[in-house]
């Protein structure tokens, strides 16, 4: 399976950037489907999560309100809108899907088994 990672870019702080992240190889409607990111110097930890109907989303504290994560399975497509964006949100981000279910995963990015490429957002003026 592959992930193909989009939308990054340079933005101005209160600015906004929408990812896609499109799975080609594998069908992933049935799979838990989320984002991450690591700046530099830091870990990689889970941005948001979405269950594989999309009903249930989850969100880290540092975004909540600011971005939402939303799903398209006929396209095999997983997105991020990101609104507001600010210095702290800089960071290369991926997308990851695994057939394990959102309560199984959690947030341990070491969980999910298939992973994109990563986009860069850098939020600077």
């Amino acid at each position: 399976v592959q992930l193909q990672a989009s939308g990054g870019g340079l933005v101005q702080p209160g600015g906004s950037l929408r990812l896609s992240c499109t799975a080609s190889g594998r069908i992933v409607r049935t799979d838990t489907m989320a984002w991450f990111r690591q700046a530099p110097g830091k870990e990689r930890e889970r941005v948001a999560a979405i269950n594989s109907s999309g009903h249930i989303k989850n969100y880290a504290a540092s975004v909540e309100g600011r971005f939402t994560i939303s799903r398209d399975n006929a396209k095999n497509t997983l997105y991020l809108q990101m609104n507001n964006l600010q210095s702290e949100d800089t960071a290369v981000y991926y997308c990851a899907t695994d057939p394990k279910s959102y309560v199984r995963l959690g947030p341990n990015p070491q969980r999910y088994a298939y992973w994109g490429q990563g986009t860069l957002v850098t939020v600077s003026s």
